[in-house]
């Protein structure tokens, strides 16, 4: 019955996860969920005030536009020329997303032929690999390493490979492993990509979830990347607006072009009430964005010192709100912790086999939470 492509698609993990942990609830266990990266936090209420005003306008009520409403585009160039100082053309560097992953999942349709080489960090967000296979391209995994502060080796990779490769995704800061980039290596990517004729994505949706006075960058405002790459990124973690469903991506224009391309014959676009509250939440106050790190920092705080105080050796991330732990089996340890303490933690072989392991942990729960999770755990190795 499935095509046959089907049969390369492993199970969506989170879906996986959601499966096991509603098991759980039903045999009326008490569950902490740190698994998926959905924010517990509201949506601000200066940006659900913008869309229910907007929803209330008739005029918002037909289709949108297939690239974005031109005052979302405009305020995204602004947002990325105040926060970046990356200029953008909103017209032609500009498109508007369903979310990040609208991006990631359509880009290889536009670039990838059949047998292309997809280049995918390993550990990484599944749908880099599942995009690639549903444009019949082949996935050649960039392994993280811990002894290379998970940074992809692009030495290492084969020239056969690079040589036939198309597209290659990065993610910093990174899902799962949390790790930030480090100076010099987007220059280096730059140089892969223009060496080798291979289009660079960059997802930066956890660029504004950061702590201990770190700021993450733009692959943007590398010298070269507005010639080889596009960035797509996101308004969910970023205003805890996961189920809106609002993204961007920005970058070369062409490459912009073949993905509103795509786009054009698959959806018709975002709801423009959403795209209006996305204006709002681009262009008003962010102080919401500071006070939701420091909770995220005040929770990081919680669980390490907890996790160290029991003998894991765990690093504090300075971005995202993800803990990336070594473990000596991932599914027993996240299969163990769910089945005898309630607590669900993500599996890193989900992530490809670079995450073999490791798990992770989401601090989408309160400090509260996180103390009792710890303690659940503490409880289990006694």
């Amino acid at each position: 019955m499935y095509a046959e492509r089907m049969g390369q698609l492993p199970p969506y993990l989170f879906a996986r996860i959601d499966e096991m942990k509603a098991a759980k609830i039903r045999s009326g266990a008490d569950v902490i969920d740190l698994g998926v990266g959905d924010p517990d936090l509201p949506t601000p209420d200066h940006i659900v005030n913008a869309l229910c005003e907007a929803a209330r306008d008739p005029r918002n009520h037909h289709y949108p536009s297939y690239a974005g409403m031109e005052s979302y585009r405009t305020a995204v160039a602004g947002w990325y020329k105040m926060r970046f100082s990356v200029t953008l053309d909103a017209g032609k560097e500009v498109l508007a997303l369903m979310g990040s992953k609208d991006g990631i999942a359509h880009i290889p349709e536009a670039f990838i032929n059949p047998g292309d080489y997809v280049l995918a960090p390993s550990p990484g967000y599944p749908v880099y690999r599942t995009s690639t296979l549903f444009a019949e391209g082949k996935v050649f995994e960039m392994p993280l390493l811990s002894e290379n502060q998970f940074l992809p080796d692009l030495s290492a990779v084969p020239k056969k490979v690079a040589k036939a490769a198309g597209l290659m995704f990065l993610n910093y800061p990174n899902n799962p492993t949390s790790a930030v980039t480090l100076p010099g290596f987007f220059d280096e990517a730059v140089d892969f990509a223009r060496d080798h004729e291979i289009l660079i994505v960059h997802d930066n949706a956890y660029s504004e979830i950061a702590f201990d006075g770190y700021e993450a960058p733009s692959f943007l405002s590398t010298e070269g990347a507005m010639e080889t790459a596009i960035e797509v990124h996101s308004l969910s973690k970023t205003y805890n607006m996961t189920g809106w469903r609002i993204g961007m991506a920005c970058g070369n224009a062409e490459i912009i072009a073949g993905l509103s391309r795509v786009k054009t014959n698959v959806d018709s676009g975002v709801f423009d009430a959403v795209q209006k509250a996305a204006v709002a939440a681009l262009t008003g106050p962010q102080d919401c964005v500071r006070d939701a790190c420091h909770i995220y920092q005040e929770r990081r705080d919680v669980l390490i010192k907890g996790l160290r105080a029991l003998g894991f050796c765990v690093e504090a991330p300075k971005a995202t709100f993800y803990v990336w732990m070594a473990v000596d089996d991932c599914m027993k340890f996240a299969t163990r912790l769910l089945d005898e303490a309630g607590i669900v933690v993500t599996p890193g072989i989900g992530f490809g086999s670079g995450g073999n392991g490791y798990v992770r942990f989401a601090l989408t729960r309160s400090s509260d939470r996180i103390q009792e999770a710890v303690d659940r755990i503490g409880g289990l190795l006694s």
